[in-house]
């Protein structure tokens, strides 16, 4: 585990990478041949996710557990050799493999996990929430949610809440958006209907891009946590005039995906109670990260548009899903969450969120 003394893009590193050891608790015993896990990295082979997954790697067979990890920059073609057998096990943002699990892909939907308590954000009982729902399909109980014809869940683990970043830190307000710019992943549907729905403009981006399409002014908002920070190198787009508001659209994950048919019984549910376990590792890397992010880089929302904006996320929310790009089971799985942990909300009177 990162210390306090690593860079937030070091333990963000280790955190992309010690999903591999889900796979790899997920591995055939010894006699069969070596598994392979599809491991996307920003920088490939020189990175840190790559080295850190070669460390796994070697702890693991201790287990009697052997893999060799194949490793990508491009996501898109890393999901893709795996839906086409040529990985066992693949390591990628939940947008990709939603795919493969809609019920576990839920869990990045827009605002789903936020809490507000008293007109204000409460991030940790926001991160509470998705300790929650990660606990709830570690469990036996679950085990069948977690499966989706022959992919199976491994593992779920938080990169830390997604903030709006702009470029002029004018564009303070949903109203400040109409007619802007702002990235959206293509493969996640949700992001565009979202985008347009408050007047804004999409502009396809990948992960390969993204950075440079803020940085070069090609998109007014981009929507990332604080982990990419670095690596994307956003403080060139951020600039004296933009900033990053404190105001989190959602908290994406990385998840593993397993082919069950290259794995014991039982292992995906050993990989997801690993993952569990992790949690407080992973907010320790998120945490950092934040940290890493200058002062003068972050912005307040007025206070009087939080209720409103979480409202008008739950209700684009409940509508995204009704067009079937959301899981209603997912999400009335991580509402009972919200309720669990913030009882006294408004919404709780009601048993699901969508019927």
């Amino acid at each position: 585990m990162a210390q306090a003394k690593k860079s937030p893009m070091k333990g963000a590193a280790q955190l992309i990478a010690a999903v591999v050891t889900a796979g790899a608790l997920a591995a055939p015993s010894l006699g069969h041949a070596k598994s392979v896990m599809c491991v996307w990295d920003v920088v490939g082979k020189t990175g840190d996710v790559y080295a850190a997954a070669t460390d796994y790697a070697l702890a693991m067979q201790k287990h009697g557990i052997d893999f060799d990890i194949k490793t990508y920059v491009d996501e898109r073609v890393a999901v893709e050799d795996f839906r086409a057998g040529q990985c066992d096990g693949v390591v990628a943002t939940a947008f990709r493999t939603r795919q493969f699990n809609a019920i576990a892909g839920s869990i990045d939907s827009i605002g789903s996990t936020t809490i507000v308590k008293n007109g204000k954000i409460d991030i940790d009982a926001s991160y509470d929430v998705m300790r929650k729902v990660i606990q709830v399909f570690a469990t036996p109980q679950a085990a069948k949610l977690m499966v989706e014809g022959n992919y199976e869940v491994g593992g779920i683990f938080p990169l830390g809440a997604a903030y709006p970043i702009v470029r002029d830190r004018k564009i303070n307000s949903v109203e400040a958006l109409s007619g802007k710019k702002v990235a959206a992943f293509d493969y996640d549907k949700a992001q565009g209907v979202m985008i347009q729905r408050i007047g804004a403009q999409p502009v396809s981006v990948d992960v390969t891009n993204i950075g440079p399409k803020f940085n070069n002014g090609f998109v007014d908002m981009v929507t990332l946590p604080a982990v990419a920070y670095k690596p994307f190198e956003l403080h060139k787009g951020i600039g004296t005039t933009g900033g990053i508001g404190r105001f989190p659209i959602m908290i994406p994950t990385v998840q593993v995906i397993l082919n069950r048919s290259k794995f014991p019984e039982g292992a995906g549910e050993k990989s997801r109670n690993y993952w569990l376990s992790q949690f407080d590792r992973a907010m320790h890397v998120i945490k950092l990260a934040e940290k890493g992010i200058p002062a003068s880089a972050w912005t307040e929302l007025p206070p009087e548009n939080i209720p409103k904006y979480v409202l008008m996320l739950r209700e684009a929310r409940t509508d995204i899903a009704k067009q079937g790009l959301y899981n209603k089971v997912g999400l009335n799985i991580i509402k009972k969450a919200r309720c669990n942990i913030n009882p006294g909300d408004a919404e709780c009177a009601t048993k699901n969120e969508v019927e």
